[in-house]
């Protein structure tokens, strides 16, 4: 009866051990970012968006994210400049793909050539992706994500699409 329990415990602590090497302890990412201010009447900014998360557990990260994304309609030069931060929450298993979702609160800053201005926004947002891992320590991430850019009582509905390339740091 002794060695069972042993047994048992011992196999408890090595499948806790094996399962916690599936999650990272830091992520970094960056890569390309299709951003759609306004929805309707918007413009359409390419860019890069880069983000780093810290995981807590298995389930939970916190995640600081920045993006930086330029138009020229009309041959004025428009640029966004966001910053945000918030949880993201994993759907971790054991396959090759992670689903992750977000909520993201922050800022935004906009500046536009043609009248020489620039607003610094409340920004809210939410959204989320996918983790395809390629390696141990690399993965794709194609991600999507709602903002709502909110100054002087109007609100901007906007968009963003990114495809980055995560790489992930330590084990736990």
């Amino acid at each position: 009866m002794r060695k069972e329990i042993l047994v048992v415990l011992a196999l408890t602590v090595l499948a806790g051990s094996i399962s916690a090497q599936d999650m990272p302890k830091a992520e970094l990412s960056s890569g390309y970012s299709y951003f759609r201010a306004g929805f309707s009447s918007g413009v359409n900014q390419q860019g890069g968006s880069v983000s780093a998360a810290v995981n807590a557990n298995q389930w939970l990260g916190l995640v600081g994210d920045f993006g930086v994304y330029h138009a020229s309609p009309f041959g004025s030069s428009l640029n966004t400049h966001t910053f945000l931060a918030g949880p993201r929450f994993y759907a971790r298993n054991r396959s090759r793909v992670t689903p992750f979702a977000q909520a993201l609160i922050g800022g935004a800053h906009l500046t536009a050539s043609s009248s020489s201005g620039s607003v610094t926004p409340f920004a809210i947002g939410g959204g989320g992706g996918i983790d395809v891992r390629m390696t141990e320590h690399l993965a794709l991430r194609p991600q999507l994500d709602y903002l709502a850019l909110r100054s002087n009582g109007a609100t901007l509905n906007s968009v963003r699409g990114s495809i980055a390339v995560v790489l992930r740091f330590g084990g736990r």
